[in-house]
């Protein structure tokens, strides 16, 4: 991280304060996001930052890019058109657990597939944090929420899977409790050229901790901390000391053609068919 940063440059100071509680870990993401762009010496004015509904989808608002604070599930289609409409873009999408893989995991499988080049960043705090604490797809099995005061009875998504499983090119999980080691992963992910998921396991002492006896947000970032292991760690520990910990850092990563560079080259063939038609009108 450059010396010089001065996280100040890149907000909208005129939003603030911001509406989320105490402890929340949105703020260190993006805190971390902020400091890869940064890093990346990009400019703000060719950075786009995309946003759905919810408490992590506040970010889009606090932060001095090009933003939209787009419907509810709906970032990924609205950060699709804009990337095809102007692919020099540097286009990212934030957005939390219910609001990506509930009502927008049809768009994600197929952003995925498409292997657009677009960097999602996955606030999973466990819960629908805004709306009250509902359970989501990335709710863990047996812990409660507003709807599943009984305990959530469906299995939890491994989002990271799914990605890798639907043609995503980098897939990487980060815990707020490494905040560093975050950042490098967000970076890593906007220079990968495709579509690059990064998963972030974030607190939310409120709702999804207090809901589940979690503790406080030290509490929680302290559970994070003895119960992830890095990738890296993990190739060399036994499967049974691996089983039941959160695996981090670079999980995934593949080659393919990206979208927009595929549907530029197939402009340039119906282009190049259509000047033959004329041709041959003649």
């Amino acid at each position: 991280m450059p010396k010089s940063f001065n996280v100040n440059k890149y907000l909208r100071k005129d939003k603030m304060p911001h509406i989320w509680c105490p402890g929340c870990g949105n703020g260190m993401v993006m805190s971390a996001f902020l400091r890869a762009v940064d890093g990346l010496r990009l400019d703000p004015d060719r950075v786009v930052v995309v946003s759905g509904i919810g408490c992590s989808s506040r970010i889009s608002g606090y932060m001095d890019f090009n933003t939209l604070h787009t419907t509810h599930g709906r970032p990924l289609a609205f950060a699709t058109g804009i990337k095809l409409a102007n692919p020099s873009l540097e286009v990212v999408v934030i957005t939390g657990d219910g609001d990506a893989t509930a009502i927008g995991g049809n768009h994600f499988l197929h952003s995925c597939r498409r292997n657009i080049n677009i960097t999602m960043v996955i606030i999973n705090n466990n819960i629908y944090g805004m709306t009250g604490g509902q359970y989501s797809p990335l709710t863990p099995k047996g812990e409660s929420a507003s709807t599943a005061p009984y305990g959530n009875i469906e299995p939890e998504m491994d989002i990271c899977a799914v990605a890798e499983a639907a043609g995503a090119t980098y897939v990487a999980r980060g815990i707020t409790y490494q905040p560093v080691v975050m950042e490098d992963l967000i970076l890593q992910g906007i220079e990968n050229n495709g579509f690059s998921l990064v998963e972030v396991i974030s607190q939310c002492p409120i709702y999804y901790g207090r809901m589940n006896k979690k503790g406080d947000a030290i509490d929680m970032l302290k559970w994070q901390k003895e119960n992830t292991v890095s990738q890296k760690a993990a190739s060399n520990m036994p499967p049974a000391a691996v089983k039941g910990k959160i695996i981090t850092g670079i999980l995934s990563t593949q080659y393919r053609p990206e979208f927009v560079e595929e549907y530029e080259s197939i402009k340039k063939v119906a282009q190049g068919v259509k000047y033959d038609e004329r041709r041959a009108e003649m």
